[in-house]
């Protein structure tokens, strides 16, 4: 079986409160786009394997497409295996959630082989055991995400537009990014949870995305900053990075505007690139 794994962005994050359990509190909008990895499950095998030529992706337990294998068989209680090959196109440490979403397409690629045991919801709650973005590859629509990332309100007016990807070629650690953020300094506009986000590309554009972990980002990795400040200067009606970076993303108009700042960015031979779009 053959499955599409897709990048996701957040086209705004608010980071709401610190939780006991060491988690934050979020308010996010996702997003997936059309970057994607291949994952590839082979059936009838004796014990779950996983297979990666990327150096940085663990092919052990740890791996999260292993971990999520695991966890079906458990709960379906049924006593097989499955190899798992991960074609990795999406960035590591770029605040694109590859590991959540290759997770994610495991649980249903799984469930869809031997005929959906699980419900959809049931998939959802389990998958939070795995990370917090697993729910919402599962669900794999816009959604506003609040808790730690794993309560999902859909949002239906999201539409598709062009974005230039942009990954400064850096990791970035989510959990040094969230020990150095002080919720006491952030200063971004606030929002309702339950408000209906329109993507306009216009001249506001830029006032609808907001990243509350970007100063911090961008103090622990300039480029970041820098990358950000390309896509402006490419004609992005907005431009953020997302989730705790390294990606920057911009949104383009159309996909003229959007190829023509591929082209001129593209000169940075240190930058990965990548011209996409959102999926709805």
């Amino acid at each position: 079986m053959k499955i599409q794994s897709p990048a996701k962005i957040n086209l705004f994050l608010e980071v709401c409160s610190k939780r006991p359990d060491g988690y934050h509190n979020l308010n996010t909008l996702m997003c997936c786009i059309e970057l994607s990895d291949t994952i590839r499950l082979t059936f009838g095998q004796k014990k779950i394997s996983v297979h990666c030529a990327h150096p940085d992706v663990p092919e052990d337990e740890t791996n999260l497409a292993c971990r999520a294998a695991r966890l079906f068989f458990d709960t379906t209680r049924i006593h097989e295996g499955v190899h798992i090959d991960i074609e990795k196109n999406i960035p590591i440490g770029a605040g694109l959630g590859g590991g959540s979403s290759n997770a994610a397409a495991v649980l249903k690629g799984l469930n869809s082989f031997y005929g959906f045991p699980v419900s959809t919801t049931s998939l959802i709650t389990a998958g939070k055991s795995i990370g917090a973005d697993v729910p919402f590859f599962i669900y794999g629509k816009p959604a506003v995400a609040t808790g730690i990332g794993d309560i999902l309100t859909p949002c239906d007016c999201i539409q598709s537009c062009p974005i230039l990807l942009i990954y400064p070629a850096i990791p970035i650690s989510t959990a040094i990014v969230y020990k150095k953020l002080n919720l006491r300094l952030t200063k971004t506009k606030k929002i309702n949870t339950k408000f209906l986000f329109k993507l306009n590309l216009g001249k506001d554009a830029a006032k609808q995305l907001f990243n509350d972990l970007e100063l911090v980002a961008f103090e622990i990795c300039p480029e970041i900053q820098e990358a950000k400040a390309s896509l402006l200067a490419h004609d992005a009606s907005a431009a953020l990075m997302t989730g705790s970076g390294s990606a920057v993303f911009g949104l383009y108009e159309n996909i003229k505007n959007a190829k023509k700042a591929y082209n001129a960015i593209s000169q940075n031979r240190t930058w990965r690139i990548y011209l996409s779009h959102l999926v709805v």
